[in-house]
């Protein structure tokens, strides 16, 4: 039984991925400042988990910037288990690409700053073994489609260059002393929930992503779906991404913590996908099917930054984690509508 620090760990991702773990039977420390989370996801997690699953799990309500609430989470990781945090799984950051152009100054402090907190930190407690949540969104206008791990970084917008920066830091930790186990995790396009529609994705405002706002129209929070070109060289006009649920992923980081802690001192960068793309209008039929209910949508201009088609390589994950998806579109909308029917206003309702 592992110790392990969960920054961020209250998230649409983080929640499915404690759950994984604390299924696993490791003991968990979450630290999430709840700007875009709500604690209710962790109690309901503690609840999936099974009997004794919330005594080996334990909330700090802080900021990852913030040296003195990050000194309060590796305390509680030594009086849960007795003993340091093993590992970090570092999901806390800000992920929303518009938002980002809008506000760099925001996303630069928190996405790197915080990481930059979270190392030394981490360096100062003697723990070396670090679960890195990066994105797809640091290949920019991909060259060649499935993406290899060895495409080029070329970013195009504030988010992914802030991933890409704390991707480098991590190198530069990796090179700069012996010891250092780190996993850089590239996801593509998380979507879905738990299929006991107990958890899911609540974001705060108006989503981001496609999924959610395909759901929200469902179940009648929106008025109708924006498709943001339909001009795009694919089959169907609209764009193309490669979707993978989210139990999916969170059995990805499941394997690559256990790749990290059975292995020597590495730097590992994997794609987590599912190396299948779907349109947005294949995704608002499927999401239609699933729910029963219509999905009006409306065709508009292209959005600057996106791509015609993202799709991963991910024969890395699978070699080296032995980690592949097994949970296809149809799958992700029934999740995502249990979800989002049993919770129509989110965890706040």
């Amino acid at each position: 039984m592992t110790n392990l620090l969960i920054t961020g760990g209250a998230g649409f991702i983080g929640s499915h991925t404690a759950l994984v773990l604390l299924e696993a039977g490791h003991r968990l420390v979450v630290l999430d400042s709840y700007a875009n989370s709500s604690p209710e996801a962790l109690r309901r997690v503690a609840e999936l988990a099974g009997p004794g699953a919330a005594a080996r799990l334990q909330l700090i309500e802080g900021d990852i910037r913030s040296e003195h609430d990050l000194e309060r989470a590796f305390a509680a990781c030594s009086a849960l288990g007795g003993k340091p945090a093993d590992a970090v799984i570092h999901f806390a950051g800000l992920k929303a690409v518009g938002e980002s152009v809008a506000e760099p100054l925001r996303y630069w402090d928190v996405n790197l700053s915080g990481s930059r907190q979270l190392v030394g930190a981490m360096q100062a407690h003697g723990c070396r073994t670090l679960v890195f949540s990066s994105s797809a969104t640091l290949y920019g206008y991909p060259e060649t489609v499935p993406i290899p791990e060895t495409a080029t970084i070329a970013p195009i917008n504030p988010y992914g260059h802030s991933k890409a920066a704390v991707e480098q830091l991590l190198a530069d930790m990796a090179a700069s002393e012996p010891g250092w186990r780190i996993a850089r995790l590239r996801y593509f396009n998380p979507v879905g929930a738990h299929p006991s529609g107990r958890i899911g994705e609540d974001p705060c405002g108006i989503p981001n992503n496609l999924f959610p706002f395909v759901s929200q129209v469902a179940v009648g929070r929106r008025e109708q779906l924006q498709i943001f070109g339909g001009d795009w060289p694919t089959p169907d006009g609209s764009g193309v991404r490669d979707y993978i649920h989210v139990m999916d992923l969170a059995e990805g980081h499941r394997a690559a913590l256990d790749v990290l802690l059975a292995e020597g001192p590495q730097l590992l960068t994997l794609n987590l996908g599912s190396g299948q793309g779907h349109s947005v209008l294949e995704v608002a039929a499927a999401f239609e099917a699933a729910s029963g209910r219509p999905v009006p949508l409306k065709i508009v201009e292209r959005r600057p930054g996106d791509a015609a088609i993202t799709v991963a390589d991910p024969s890395q994950a699978a070699q080296r984690l032995g980690w592949r998806t097994s949970r296809g579109l149809a799958d992700m909308c029934r999740d995502g509508w249990a979800w989002q029917s049993a919770n129509p206003d989110g965890y706040e309702a």
